[in-house]
């Protein structure tokens, strides 16, 4: 750049300061040599031109420029509109407000720490904890101020490069009260208590849910059954048919709420939201309760429901009956019921998933031999037929008895597990054919001698 475009320039920048304001041109191709100084629509060559005087004005009237043909350094440039815009934010040197230092965190501190960090000094300068001093009021309304900023990404990033002065610029006019009561209803859970939001609660509700424990047997939970049970719920009043009006009363709005459903109190900055203790979050009034119900539209009952339980059901399983909970208010659907199945086990037979399991103890001449046993299963006695040479922990399998799959056609087996008893005394002539079957085989074994034998062995020795 020579001497008279710089020269040029200067008094052109220095001028658009005066009242200020700058002038951004990033159309043209010497912003990189000008920037910040102009914003235009068409592009320019070289240096730029201006009638300083006119900008001037043009800036103090907030209304755009147009900068008509000149002669500059021995070129001609096009004309341009100037459009007068706002600075950008300049980081500050000294901010008014260490955010960071509010909360006791770091600068590197991350969202958990940050969180944490007015969590605490929510709690400990809350004005409901500190009534009467306004100090805490104010210690409160920073550390919110400052939480809003850093918690969010770009609040801090225009933070962290301009400081407060930058957060002004970008429109930033400080905390909003709905935004603390929801940072507040976030961590606390406590919102609606300070006027967060959330309007009547006394409209039209389904009804609860209900749960029935039942026990039934090992056999009703393989093959199916149904279940009458008894249920004491809450149901619509046939005397008012739910209004809980008597007849020709009406509803009328409640005159303390005035139909909001909720009061509000006012303790310093702090809007505290309650329940309507006339109509209990209605908004609306019985001018004659019903006399059934007591204005409730409900009344309890008992109710016999019967409870179909589909086979290959297992222990700890939940039934869910549609509708069969208690009424809902005000017309609103019923609720439903949930029957949670305990079931109840077995003498001998155990279940593993769609298998069945018994035990069957055999001799061990049956096992060495075969033979033919009878198995009770679920469905009936079965024969079974044992293999010479079983062994103990052998497994029958006895195809299709087993449990039925849920929704299937499919069942699983009925299984038997051997066990082979051993003889634990045997006779003289039994130990003897079995000594000599054993020598037979050729096994080899030390003959154990009877107490008497031991004794006699030690009196003639």
């Amino acid at each position: 750049m020579n001497r008279r475009k710089t020269k040029a320039f200067l008094e052109l920048q220095t001028s658009l300061q005066t009242g200020d304001e700058q002038v951004k041109d990033k159309s043209l191709s010497g912003a990189s040599d000008f920037s910040p100084g102009w914003m235009g629509k068409s592009p320019c060559q070289g240096a730029v031109s201006a009638d300083f005087r006119r900008i001037k004005k043009s800036f103090d009237q907030s209304k755009p420029v147009v900068t008509l043909t000149r002669r500059f350094a021995g070129r001609c440039f096009r004309r341009c509109t100037v459009i007068p815009i706002q600075a950008p934010p300049r980081k500050s040197e000294n901010m008014a407000k260490n955010y960071y230092d509010i909360l006791g965190v770091s600068r590197e501190a991350d969202e958990k720490e940050i969180k944490k960090a007015y969590r605490k000094l929510a709690m400990q300068w809350h004005p409901d904890h500190n009534q009467g001093n306004p100090e805490a009021e104010t210690k409160f309304k920073e550390c919110s101020e400052a939480y809003e900023v850093l918690s969010d990404p770009q609040k801090r990033q225009i933070y962290d490069q301009y400081g407060e002065d930058g957060l002004r610029g970008s429109g930033y006019s400080g905390p909003d009260m709905g935004d603390i009561f929801s940072h507040l209803n976030d961590m606390f859970g406590f919102g609606s208590f300070f006027g967060g939001g959330g309007g009547r609660s006394g409209g039209p509700e389904r009804g609860d849910h209900l749960r029935y424990d039942l026990e039934i047997t090992f056999e009703e939970a393989v093959k199916g059954t149904t279940k009458d049970i008894v249920v004491n719920r809450m149901e619509e009043c046939s005397a008012c048919k739910g209004t809980g009006a008597a007849a020709g009363s009406k509803r009328v709005t409640c005159t303390t709420c005035h139909g909001r459903g909720r009061v509000q109190m006012q303790q310093g900055f702090f809007a505290i939201q309650t329940t309507c203790p006339q109509c209990h979050g209605a908004g609306e009034k019985i001018e004659t309760p019903c006399s059934e119900c007591q204005g409730s539209g409900r009344v309890e009952k008992k109710r016999t429901v019967s409870v179909k339980i589909p086979a290959g059901v297992d222990d700890g399983a939940r039934l869910r009956l549609r509708g069969e909970g208690e009424a809902g208010t005000q017309g609103a659907p019923a609720g439903d019921l949930y029957v949670c199945l305990s079931v109840a086990p077995h003498k001998t037979i155990q279940r593993d998933g769609l298998d069945l399991y018994i035990e069957k103890h055999l001799h061990v001449a049956q096992v060495m031999l075969g033979c033919e046993i009878e198995v009770e299963t679920l469905d009936g006695p079965q024969n079974v037929t044992i293999e010479a040479g079983t062994q103990s922990g052998a497994q029958v399998r006895i195809k299709g008895a087993g449990v039925p799959k849920l929704g299937s056609s499919q069942k699983g087996d009925f299984i038997v597990i051997i066990r082979v008893d051993i003889p634990t005394r045997l006779s003289r002539d039994e130990r003897e054919h079995i000594e000599a079957f054993a020598k037979s085989q050729g096994v080899e074994f030390t003959p154990t001698k009877s107490i008497m034998q031991k004794i006699k062995e030690k009196l003639e020795g």
